[in-house]
């Protein structure tokens, strides 16, 4: 199989995977409506999501350095969308909660491994960060995606057809395997060099690894009370928070390709820095610019945050070069994910006074990333990773 085709069925399994994080988020307007949960319970079932995702995705990556795990990929992907389908079927908040956390346990597992081979794959054919923003931007398309499955599904039903969200991981458990059995043909042909490990930078890896919480927290923050927030200041019912949600995410599949392609140029880390320059700026636009500009404002803010976003993973990976499923699950998973344990703060901040006031803090939060990036050095790119190597040792 030519490497580019992989990295294609790869990232629409990664796609198939990430529909099921941007669903939580677009779930929360129909728990609202149809069930009456308040800010601090919506913020709750984000909260049930990213707890166990942020404490297995590190787990799950130290594991794919150690063993083989590619049946980790399908199953974690059926996994994902299994809690999500069943999310809506029974009334308790309690079983809500259990669903959604089932799914972030799939969500977790899936990441470390599939990044690693990702990144194996893209160098194998030569395209090294553009490799992974394609990759990346698959799992972006995913979120994209989201709003629109849980509105034809539960908005024309209710709560009772999230069963139906289970169908785009049957479809991305599918995929995969074919990529898997092509790895495993190649390493059992001995295929391909391993990769010689370069020597670990923890320092830069804390900081970067620092600036992604940043960058969670204003991310998901904003994508769990974006569509309660455009709702609030646009009208249209559901609709409008529904198309501020699909532009924060699309937006964000722009902004994957154009990061790999500036960094080709540029460099990553500079890149990354300037992103979070207009990121600040943009969320600030969000909150506090009246009227339609709000959804110009929040294509700014998902592209400032999402140009870093496929950079961030490669440069933790070159950063622990000697560890790379655990720098995967970190960047990609525990760093990321974390940002929904703050927002049970944002949803209580808003019972007390208003969503807006709750959101503002936020603008701070890309702020903190542009400094932490200011003092992160450009990581040589290893010459040489194996495929076979990535896809389990």
């Amino acid at each position: 199989m030519p490497y580019n085709s992989a990295i294609t069925l790869l990232s629409v399994g990664h796609a198939c995977v990430d529909v099921y994080q941007g669903a939580v988020a677009a779930l929360v307007p129909f728990l609202v409506a149809e069930r009456g949960y308040g800010y601090a319970a919506v913020s709750g079932v984000v909260l049930a999501a990213s707890v166990l995702s942020s404490v297995a995705q590190p787990l799950f990556g130290a594991l794919t350095d150690r063993w083989p795990l590619p049946w980790l990929l399908p199953v974690s992907t059926l996994l994902a969308g299994a809690g999500i389908g069943l999310s809506g079927v029974g009334g308790s908040y309690g079983l809500t909660l259990a669903c959604v956390a089932l799914s972030g346990v799939g969500v977790a597992a899936y990441h470390p491994e599939s990044a690693r081979v990702a990144r194996s794959v893209a160098q194998g054919a030569g395209a090294g960060h553009r490799g992974m923003a394609w990759f990346s931007l698959g799992g972006n398309l995913g979120f994209a995606a989201a709003p629109l499955l849980v509105a034809v599904a539960v908005g024309v039903g209710g709560l009772r057809l999230t069963p139906l969200l289970a169908l785009p991981a049957l479809a991305g458990a599918a995929l995969c395997l074919p990529v898997l059995r092509e790895l495993a043909r190649r390493r059992a042909g001995g295929a391909g060099a391993a990769r010689k490990a370069g020597r670990d930078d923890r320092a830069s890896f804390v900081k970067l690894s620092l600036a992604v919480v940043c960058r969670s927290i204003a991310f998901v923050g904003l994508s769990t009370f974006l569509s309660l927030f455009a709702t609030q200041r646009l009208g249209g019912g559901t609709a409008a928070g529904t198309a501020a949600l699909v532009v924060l995410y699309a937006g964000g599949a722009v902004g994957s390709v154009l990061g790999g392609a500036l960094a080709d140029r540029w460099g990553r880390v500079a890149v990354a820095r300037w992103s979070y320059l207009v990121g600040a700026v943009a969320v600030a636009g969000v909150l506090l610019v009246p009227g339609p500009a709000l959804y110009l404002f929040v294509a700014l803010t998902s592209a400032g945050l999402y140009v870093p976003f496929s950079l961030q993973v490669t440069l933790g990976q070159d950063y622990l070069p000697s560890r790379i499923g655990t720098a995967s699950g970190i960047t990609l998973g525990l760093t990321v994910s974390i940002g929904g344990l703050v927002s049970p703060l944002i949803g209580a901040l808003a019972d007390a006074t208003s969503l807006r006031t709750a959101l503002l803090p936020l603008v701070a939060m890309p702020l903190l990333s542009w400094a932490l990036f200011r003092t992160l050095p450009e990581p040589a790119v290893p010459e040489e990773e194996a495929v076979p190597a990535a896809a389990g040792r």
